[in-house]
């Protein structure tokens, strides 16, 4: 499969209009460090608010267990993003700081979005979908 689209940049510093920042959360909304951070101080997102949308960001839980745990949120995540084509979603590598995941263990949960074009991907998450 063949994947000729932009990537994630591995700095995101500041978004284009309706760009949003998706990053890896914890469920009770502590923003603590890493790319929740960011979130938190440049991207709008809510303290105390750790699923969804809040402000030019999106949390996706990462932190209350294995990928099995996560997968549903990113499921409703890529849901909400095929419902919202005027905004594009520029997916961090979710999990894999903060949380201790590789993105061998994360990648596969975003496998459905590939084909979806107002979802960027990280390079290393794509590098692994399109192998095989």
């Amino acid at each position: 499969m063949m994947y000729k689209r932009e990537f994630t940049p591995d700095f995101i510093t500041e978004l284009k209009e309706n760009e949003i920042f998706v990053f890896g959360s914890n469920l009770g909304g502590m923003h603590g460090g890493g790319a929740a951070r960011a979130a938190y101080n440049r991207f709008g997102a809510i303290w105390g608010q750790g699923v969804g949308l809040q402000g030019s960001s999106y949390a996706i839980p990462t932190m209350h267990g294995g990928p099995e745990a996560i997968k549903p949120y990113v499921d409703e995540f890529i849901e909400f993003a095929t419902q919202h084509p005027d905004m594009k979603f520029l997916v961090t590598p979710i999990g894999c700081g903060i949380a201790g995941f590789t993105p061998s263990d994360i990648a596969p949960l975003f496998k459905g979005s590939l084909d979806i074009d107002n979802i960027i991907l990280p390079h290393s998450f794509v590098d692994i979908l399109t192998k095989g």
